[in-house]
């Protein structure tokens, strides 16, 4: 086998803004696993997430060309082990699964990846000013959405209370649900507080309303919260099958949210499942803003597992130039069209 790989930079249409931080672009790493007839090959996107995952390090490039080396001195496949960084496990991971099964961009087949099945997805409002998010909570209700999530805590709360006003006063919750997303974004001594102030507009769900680590405050809040609570960020870094169920054994969320690139690769996301759902909690997938090729192996893998709830899999039409794939976004549903092709566009492979 010979592994290699490739840098990109993914324009945004728009501003990306949460309350973490505003982003205009995003770099991004494809690596390339060729068998050894060298005719096929598995791709996989390797997609760092600079100031969030755990191996955002100076020396990631390198790191990654340690482990195309490390693929290429394998004398077989079972020799190939998965690199501990979560998104080059994350990208190894689909490489070796698409290589596996043809090399045709199918990591993980199913009926959607044939185009008999769809994929229930939210519609994503990012933070902006008050007009700025309202022309984008149009955009979406307008497109036929019935479940938009909104990041918050980028504005004056006050203004976030009216959007929502605005939004029920449109749509009731039987016709549109509505998951927030704080990014972290309240603290310890003011969440309860604000989620009761959210609570009269019938939220589904609001992801990580406080910085994760905070274990102890963050049980407090499930436990006396009048909205159900989701863990996001709070799952990055803990990949020990031991950690998973110490973390949702102390906290006890009524969700956790998958982006397989940061939680440690699909393997470590199966296992986060399969923990969550003996604690009765419920989970659904998000893409970490990857470019389609890590977007249609989450899409793949979630779709193996034929969910029902809205998946936050929308992202695909963010960038300028996103590779040009047959993922197909239509309303409020995530398809797979097998009469479009994949165009992958000339790289410095390496």
């Amino acid at each position: 086998m010979k592994a290699e790989y490739a840098t990109y930079t993914l324009h945004f249409k728009n501003k990306a803004v949460t309350s973490r931080d505003t982003l205009t672009e995003r770099a991004t790493y494809y690596i390339r696993i060729r068998d050894d007839s060298g005719k096929n090959f598995g791709v996989g996107e390797c997609a760092l997430f600079k100031g969030l995952g755990d191996d955002d390090l100076p020396d990631y490039e390198e790191r990654l060309r340690e482990t195309c080396r490390a693929i290429n001195a394998a004398k077989c496949r079972e020799e190939i082990q998965l690199p501990p960084m979560t998104s080059l496990r994350f990208g190894v991971e689909t490489a070796l699964a698409d290589l596996d099964n043809g090399g045709t961009r199918h990591p993980f087949p199913s009926q959607w990846s044939l185009g008999k099945s769809e994929i229930p997805i939210n519609g994503l409002i990012w933070m902006g000013s008050a007009e700025e998010m309202l022309s984008r909570i149009d955009e979406k209700l307008n497109a036929g959405f019935r479940c938009v999530k909104l990041k918050i805590g980028g504005i004056d709360f006050n203004e976030e209370l009216r959007l929502l006003q605005y939004i029920r006063n449109r749509f009731a919750p039987d016709r549109l649900e509505l998951r927030l997303d704080a990014n972290g974004a309240f603290t310890p001594g003011n969440a309860l507080q604000r989620l009761e102030m959210l609570s009269p507009f019938s939220i589904h769900s609001i992801e990580q309303p406080i910085l994760q680590g905070q274990w102890k405050e963050m049980e407090r809040i499930c436990r006396e919260s009048p909205i159900p609570v989701a863990l996001d960020e709070e799952l990055i870094g803990c990949t020990d099958a031991q950690e998973k169920e110490s973390l949702l054994s102390a906290i006890r969320p009524h969700y956790i949210i998958l982006k397989p690139s940061l939680c440690g690769g699909f393997a470590s996301a199966d296992e986060w499942i399969s923990t969550a759902e003996r604690h009765g909690i419920k989970w659904w997938a998000t893409s970490a803003l990857e470019s389609d090729i890590g977007l249609n192996a989450i899409a793949q893998w979630v779709s193996v597992k034929q969910p029902v709830m809205p998946q936050g899999l929308g992202t695909g039409q963010l960038y300028l130039n996103n590779i040009s794939s047959p993922l197909v976004q239509t309303r409020d549903v995530l398809r797979y069209n097998p009469d479009r092709k994949w165009e992958l566009p000339q790289l410095d492979w390496r």
